[in-house]
């Protein structure tokens, strides 16, 4: 008997652009905007906000990844800055717009499994 995590389902939903809350319904409408609502369940998704967090994983991973890339060939080969520029833009582009969608569905997801919402100060009169 296998035992998955708690948070696995969301992540796959979220991987795979469904609607957090039955799975089937799709979460995006454009490349990056998302559907007012679910068209298969209804479940409204103006509680989802990634905000900036999707494009923090991308730049970081991805930057990290196309930087060392680039210290290690500049160290080794030595090439000349035009190959650089041929070499390491087009993995720019794609190390950064692939995996975004599916980092902001995962985000979305888990704000959802785990019924995240905007902060709230309670008992504060002054405010």
């Amino acid at each position: 008997m296998t035992t998955s995590s708690p948070t696995a389902l969301p992540i796959a939903r979220g991987l795979r652009g469904r609607c957090p809350a039955c799975g089937e319904g799709h979460l995006f409408k454009g490349f990056l905007s998302l559907r007012p609502s679910c068209e298969k369940c209804g479940q409204d998704f103006t509680f989802a906000d990634a905000g900036d967090g999707p494009a923090v994983f991308v730049i970081l991973i991805g930057g990290a990844i196309v930087v060392g890339l680039a210290l290690g060939v500049e160290i080794i080969y030595q090439p000349p800055y035009w190959l650089h520029a041929a070499l390491w833009l087009p993995l720019i582009l794609l190390v950064t717009l692939a995996p975004l969608r599916l980092i902001k569905g995962v985000l979305i997801a888990l704000q959802f499994h785990h019924k995240a919402a905007e902060g709230r100060l309670v008992g504060r009169s002054d405010l």
